[in-house]
């Protein structure tokens, strides 16, 4: 085991998103697993020194006794992960017959020949009601057969300073009698909540199947500014190529507003009933789903411009940083965006564990980091203003800061 920090292992690691929060916070990766070859690609491509073929790619091909040889170590401070989604998902799987339940066997298999001080296992938050609750209760009673602890939440994206209201399962394995209530009490408190706009605000206008790779304008807000860094081409700000009658029916429909807008000689036939609706510019988004170009699949019209959401829009509201390249076709790249947990949520979750569950205090720059997390939806120059008044961070277990 790496002596320079906390290592980890990232199963079902999808592009990356997990480890990119993981990694910032300061977490060490030894090795990841992802069955999906362009996902399996974008997070390769996405880290230096790292390639495609050096990552697992079905995990139910690796018996329980090569985890730690294909992992390269005998043991690991953090395993993190999470199976698909959808077969946990009440609508596609109420009686939980979908056969991708099954794989958090496969999870609880490598935290045991791992033996790691903890387990971060990650799941949309309907896995806890789907076939009335029995994957949960299994999951739970998997990890204490093999001597953890079980807490569990369900967090929402917003509270972590990620521009988008989504909902998460979080589970926290522990060794036995290691850390009480590990969960307890874990809040980031943003001081400013990022709305849409303030996401993505500064990405240049884009009309139905257009295109851009510069920006325009400068970032006016913390989360533009961290999340643009020292990017200069822009990736993925494609937006889909809508048809005419599709353009002037959304057009109608005023910033945060939906389909009852539409004038009636216009309305859709068909659709969701959160189809056919704009953002609200100055709220967080509803969940970012692989139908983020697709107003009559989803919530996701720009507030102001007359088209879905482009992949770039879609990877600002999930809070990954403009520099993230993913790899594939216009419909692999939604998909591994809205599958994605977003990078700020796991940063704080990887913060929170370095205190509550390793033990280690924070620097003053990982503080700094957080206090930046907490103000996203600000202004930069109030944001400046306020920063030389930062003092008295952290509680010691908690990730409650005070302003």
């Amino acid at each position: 085991m790496s002596e320079q920090g906390l290592t980890y292992v990232d199963l079902f690691a999808g592009a990356g998103g997990l480890s990119v929060g993981l990694e910032r916070a300061g977490f060490e990766l030894v090795h990841a697993v992802e069955v999906d070859e362009d996902a399996r690609t974008s997070f390769a491509n996405n880290r230096e020194g790292l390639d495609a073929e050096d990552l697992t790619q079905d995990i139910r091909d690796v018996d329980n006794a090569e985890v730690t040889d294909v992992v390269g170590e005998e043991t690991v401070d953090l395993v993190a992960g999470g199976p698909p989604c959808q077969g946990f998902s009440e609508v596609v799987s109420p009686d939980g017959s979908d056969d991708r339940n099954h794989l958090f066997v496969n999870f609880i298999s490598w935290v045991n020949e791992l033996d790691p001080k903890a387990a971060l296992f990650e799941n949309v938050r309907g896995m806890q009601n789907t076939a009335d609750g029995k994957f949960f209760d299994a999951v739970e009673e998997s990890f204490a057969e093999i001597g953890y602890d079980v807490s569990h939440r369900v967090v929402k994206a917003s509270d972590f300073g990620v521009p988008q209201e989504r909902h998460r399962l979080l589970v926290l394995a522990t060794k036995q009698s290691e850390t009480e209530l590990p969960f307890e009490g874990f809040e980031l408190d943003p001081v400013d909540t990022p709305g849409v706009i303030d996401g993505i605000g500064d990405l240049p206008e884009v009309g139905p199947g257009e295109q851009k790779t510069e920006y325009e304008t400068e970032p006016t807000t913390v989360i533009q500014e961290d999340l643009r860094g020292s990017n200069e081409v822009i990736t993925h700000h494609q937006a889909a190529s809508h048809t005419e009658d599709m353009v002037e029916m959304i057009s109608h429909i005023p910033d945060g507003g939906n389909r009852t807008a539409i004038p009636d000689d216009l309305q859709p036939s068909s659709g969701y009933h959160n189809s056919y609706s704009r953002l609200d510019s100055q709220e967080p988004a509803v969940a970012i789903t692989s139908n983020m170009s697709k107003p009559s699949s989803a919530r996701c019209i720009h507030p102001f411009q007359d088209r879905g959401l482009t992949p770039r829009e879609g990877a600002r509201l999930q809070t990954f940083p403009d520099s993230y390249r993913f790899e594939g076709g216009l419909v692999s790249i939604r998909q591994q965006i809205g599958n994605a947990v977003p990078p700020y949520l796991a940063e704080a979750v990887g913060y929170y564990l370095k205190q509550s569950v390793f033990h280690q205090e924070l620097s003053d720059e990982e503080r700094e980091r957080i206090y930046e997390l907490r103000c996203g939806g600000m202004d930069l120059k109030e944001f400046d203003q306020k920063k030389a008044d930062l003092s008295g961070h952290a509680q010691q277990v908690t990730l409650d800061f005070a302003d």
